[in-house]
């Protein structure tokens, strides 16, 4: 059976897993925990990203973001493309390191997002690297330390997870840590659908839409599936129809663009262009010249 695609829209709160391949470490040592967090610090900034939890085991990753200022996947294409360049360099290996793609869990933020928050953090406690919540409060490789003021990191909007709590920061960690000791609901939050969903809102109707990429019901899920329809229609121009824009704008014949760049005439003059031979490069869009600047890309055609 075919993949769904992901549901990568702007603004939408999503869980981020990726595993090793094989079930193998991608993390080795804390060197690599290090860089990995430096890295992704990086990128939350870059692509305004809002992180509200993580949680780095030894052979996969837990990622709790919001991205605003553009698609997840950019941001995860340079995160896992970086990290495995340097880990591949670093321990002497080459070939893949994660499984597949990442996967992408959309929630709704009412009542999931303390619920991924708290299963996300209790990962560490679960996995027995930390034998009780006491040794998990200072425990450098998730983000339950950065939420009660004891780690220096600054990867997770602490501000907004604790407003979930109470208005005073003081309660707000008192509160926090109380919910992380209850203990998460018996079931595993790493798919969406009916099932967990429900488990975690009873209020939802049996009946109600469900998507398995979703974890929420009913409104929210129509809403989604209504943004991924429209981001769907936005599609990106044919190759034929960039040929032809460009060909227009150069004012030459479309045949001349399929030609090798060496067999190709010289551009006419003062079309974009200062006087002097000039050669249209492979790179569609653009003109080289001698001492001359690229002419710009066709007026009212965006290339993404």
């Amino acid at each position: 059976m075919p993949r769904h695609a992901r549901i990568d829209i702007p603004g939408l709160l999503q869980h981020v897993i990726v595993r090793g391949i094989e079930r193998r470490p991608v993390f080795r040592d804390e060197q690599d925990r290090e860089g990995f967090l430096l890295r992704l610090s990086t990128l939350l900034r870059e692509t305004e990203t809002d992180c509200y939890a993580w949680a780095l085991p030894d052979n996969h990753f837990h990622l709790l973001l919001r991205p605003r200022g553009g698609k997840l996947g950019g941001l995860m294409r340079r995160l896992l493309t970086g990290y495995t360049v340097v880990f591949n360099l670093r321990h002497n290996r080459s070939g893949h390191l994660f499984q597949n793609r990442y996967k992408s869990i959309v929630c709704d933020e009412n009542p999931y997002l303390v619920e991924l928050v708290r299963y996300i953090h209790l990962n560490p406690l679960r996995a027995g690297k930390v034998k009780d919540l006491d040794g998990l409060d200072y425990f450098p490789w998730c983000g339950h330390a950065e939420l009660l003021g004891r780690s220096p990191r600054n990867l997770i909007r602490a501000d907004d997870v604790l407003a979930l709590f109470s208005p005073r920061r003081i309660v707000a960690r008192d509160q926090y840590r109380s919910f992380l000791a209850d203990g998460c609901p018996k079931v595993k939050l790493l798919r969406g659908g009916r099932g967990v969903s429900r488990v975690l809102d009873p209020s939802l109707a049996k009946d109600a839409i469900f998507d398995d990429r979703c974890l929420c019901g009913g409104a929210f899920v129509e809403r989604v599936l209504e943004g991924e329809e429209g981001e769907a229609g936005r599609k990106r121009p044919s190759l034929s129809d960039l040929e032809r824009v460009v060909a227009e704008h150069f004012q030459i014949p479309p045949a001349v663009l399929r030609r090798p760049s060496k067999e190709r005439p010289a551009c006419p003059v003062g079309v974009g262009q200062a006087t002097g031979d000039c050669v249209i490069s492979p790179t569609v869009g653009t003109v080289s010249a001698h001492g001359a600047r690229p002419a710009r890309a066709p007026s009212g055609f965006k290339i993404n």
